[in-house]
């Protein structure tokens, strides 16, 4: 299978090619960082990378928690117009097959359960409750303790940030796409993607390699608030592995289905 991979060059995006490759497949570069003329808002371009192409591996994004919203429509520019004219490409060359890097920041909070409302979705914690020590978010009907849980791809979406709301459109806009041309789409909701090549800056696995190197220096970790979250971590590798897999497996057609990338 011949793959276009947007995004080639990053931390994941390289190790994708390089699972491309040892399972044969021949994928095909497309990264900014590399060549400025690779942008995925540019409809030429993008329509002169998929000539041959038999399905798109799309990682290229603009990354980052998106906490204010003075970079707004950078985002939504680069992640949401790129997948749009990426999209709109495939439909007239008639590639059917993509794959898509989404992310869990889609479902904003985890899972928590209380013992008498059932599962519940609490609120922003409250500042007073943080500067008195109390981080664990209480049920938003009674107040009472919950119990945190797994989150499931049947959860509801939630983005809470700019970055998270870019990434919820792209699903949209692929689901939209898988219907309209009868194609295949499958969004990889990536947990905290950790492993050789990443990059000290990240705010999704930064921790892991903090931790690392405050151990290497024979200095203790610096813990936040009371060291009780909780964060999936799941290696580069297993990702790269998953992308082989929803690019080569038997899909139905005209939908999207999400699956949670994470080590559980």
């Amino acid at each position: 299978m011949r793959v276009l991979v947007t995004g080639h060059a990053g931390f994941i995006g390289s190790h994708v090619v390089a699972a491309l490759r040892e399972h044969g497949h021949e994928p095909v570069g497309y990264d900014v960082r590399e060549d400025p003329a690779a942008d995925v808002r540019d409809p030429a371009a993008v329509a002169k990378a998929l000539t041959g192409v038999d399905a798109v591996c799309h990682q290229a994004a603009m990354v980052g928690l998106g906490n204010g919203f003075a970079d707004a429509a950078e985002y939504v520019s680069r992640n949401d117009l790129g997948t749009a004219v990426l999209l709109a490409a495939m439909a007239e060359t008639g590639v059917e097959r993509l794959v898509l890097a989404g992310s869990m920041v889609v479902y904003g909070e985890g899972r928590y359960e209380c013992a008498r409302h059932g599962v519940v979705r609490p609120g922003p914690r409250a500042v007073a409750d943080l500067d008195a020590g109390r981080f664990e978010p209480p049920c938003p009907v009674c107040g009472a303790a919950l119990s945190p849980g797994l989150v499931g791809e049947d959860a509801p979406t939630d983005p809470r940030n700019v970055y998270a709301t870019t990434k919820l459109a792209q699903e949209h806009l692929a689901a939209a796409w898988a219907r309209s041309a009868g194609a295949t789409a499958v969004s990889l909701r990536y947990h905290n993607v950790y492993g050789p090549g990443m990059p000290r800056d990240t705010p999704y696995a930064g921790v892991a390699s903090f931790f690392r190197s405050a151990l290497a220096r024979g200095e203790a970790p610096r813990v936040f608030e009371d060291g009780r979250q909780r964060r999936d971590f799941v290696h580069v590798r297993d990702v790269a592995a998953a992308n082989v897999a929803a690019l080569t497996a038997d899909r139905p057609y005209g939908t999207l289905t999400a699956y949670n990338a994470g080590s559980g």
